[in-house]
């Protein structure tokens, strides 16, 4: 059963990530598109140019760690590139300069705020030693008594049951080569 809602969850998030729109930073007509439009210091980026002419081009920046060489995919005219934000920018407006041929586009690029990690798990999984380790702790008695009379007989009665299985064999042993 747990397969199969793992299963299903699977499916809503493929199926929700396929409908819900990118965020794209666009300058308005200049055919430059970034996703994410506000990326965080350290994020990858991906940018899309329309409207170029050339198999290839560059994209410069100050916020990027390297330049972008942008190159044509299957669709029409559209030329594609990664990057990745430099990690420790400063939060802010940088601008981005595609260099298609001999024409430069221009588009700002906001640089956000890295979002801060949630301070605790959000939903933690009871397994493994993790779920021993609470019943263990919650019962204080047994950590500091030790076993009791009960442990020790229970012990030595099989203690006792695997040296007499022991000695019988052996004395079994001994019959046969005689």
């Amino acid at each position: 059963m747990g397969s199969l809602k793992v299963t299903l969850c699977a499916g809503v998030a493929v199926i929700a990530a396929a409908i819900t729109p990118a965020a794209y930073a666009a300058d308005g007509g200049g055919g430059i598109a970034v996703n994410p439009a506000s990326p965080a210091p350290g994020a990858d980026v991906a940018l899309r140019v329309t409207g170029c002419e050339e198999r290839t081009a560059s994209a410069v920046s100050a916020a990027f760690v390297s330049d972008v060489k942008l190159t044509v995919t299957s669709e029409e005219g559209t030329l594609v590139g990664e990057s990745r934000i430099r990690s420790s920018l400063e939060i802010g407006s940088y601008d981005i300069t595609v260099i298609c041929g001999d024409t430069r586009r221009t588009v700002a690029l906001p640089v956000g705020e890295t979002p801060s990690a949630p301070s605790s798990p959000v939903a933690p999984v009871k397994a493994g030693g993790g779920g021993a380790a609470a019943h263990i702790a919650a019962d204080e008695d047994a950590r500091t008594t030790g076993p009791g009379t009960a442990h020790a007989v229970t012990g030595l009665v099989l203690a006792g049951v695997a040296a007499t299985a022991v000695a019988l064999r052996s004395a079994r042993r001994s019959r046969r080569t005689d």
